[in-house]
């Protein structure tokens, strides 16, 4: 019998654990896997470790008092340039936070693919970042006759990423034909365990579909798969076959509206995240309202 990965949302929250570090695929506004966001926003978990390119995510799990640290390139809305909750938790220094370089966030996670202890780099040379920003960061000096010296960027290891895609089926083979898939393969490869949402899920993907330009990752890299249509939302999940949804600029601005409100956090908790995943897109408008979302033309 072929093995079957499904699990809903819940059961991969279950998984996870108080202080681990989990990477979340996606960048801004664009493909986070939200579903399982608000499953943890559901959950007792705490003293986390989140590691992105960040948005709602970040803000959201930083709001409910999930985090410890943050490592980051940018937590960013895109049309709205910092997220407002990740932007209170700073001020407010209720959380680490490690700001990087987007280039540096990128070799620290590549590093942790590829099970070496740290990449060398020339960004952040020249920089207070060594001494101000960083301290722990360190230099190299090549051993070949250049003799120059690099900075070491860490491998970023990760207990788990959490990914959102177009498609998978039950033996955890994934498809995702985003136009910008940028770095969610390296969460993958750098987490000791991968799980998925997905806006379809099949028994098998063959034939046609076997295209390595969309094969995010190997299937045994994903321990497990959720199937959560509309599952992105708020942020955005388009295709380049055409269709998906963009990102909910209506939904976006309520959200950051709570942030300027006393107790905004709470009023938006109690209004969107008191029930189910289901309950939530009936909240938002239902999930019909979702997949018609109109993506963003730049």
């Amino acid at each position: 019998m072929a093995l079957n990965k499904e699990l809903s949302v819940k059961d991969i929250v279950a998984e996870l654990r108080d202080g681990m570090t989990i990477g979340i695929g996606g960048w801004g506004p664009r493909r986070k896997p939200m579903a399982i966001v608000r499953e943890i926003l559901r959950s007792d978990l705490k003293d986390l470790t989140l590691v992105g390119y960040g948005g709602t995510d970040m803000g959201m799990l930083a709001a409910a008092g999930k985090v410890k640290k943050l490592i980051y390139a940018f937590v960013s809305l895109d049309f709205i340039p910092l997220e407002p909750f990740f932007r209170k938790a700073r001020e407010a220094g209720s959380i680490q936070g490690v700001e990087l370089d987007e280039g540096q966030l990128h070799w620290g996670l590549r590093a942790a693919a590829m099970r070496i202890p740290f990449l060398p780099t020339r960004v952040g040379l020249g920089t207070d970042q060594l001494t101000k920003v960083y301290p722990d960061l360190r230099t190299v000096t090549s051993p070949y006759d250049d003799g120059e010296v690099l900075l070491a960027i860490p491998a970023i290891k990760l207990d788990v990423a959490l990914l959102h895609v177009h498609k998978a089926d039950r033996l955890g083979n994934v498809r995702l034909y985003a136009p910008d898939p940028f770095f969610d393969e390296l969460f993958a490869r750098a987490a000791d365990r991968s799980y998925v949402s997905c806006e379809e899920l099949v028994d098998r993907i063959d034939g046609d579909e076997i295209d390595a330009r969309f094969n995010l990752v190997e299937r045994n890299l994903v321990n497990g798969v959720a199937l959560t249509p509309g599952g992105a939302h708020p942020t955005s999940n388009v295709s380049i076959h055409g269709g998906g949804y963009g990102w909910d600029v209506a939904h976006l601005k309520r959200y950051c509206a709570a942030a300027e409100e006393d107790g905004g956090w709470q009023k938006y908790a109690e209004e969107f995240l008191r029930g189910d995943e289901a309950a939530y897109q009936q909240a938002v408008g239902g999930a019909d309202a979702i997949l018609r979302l109109p993506r963003q033309v730049f």
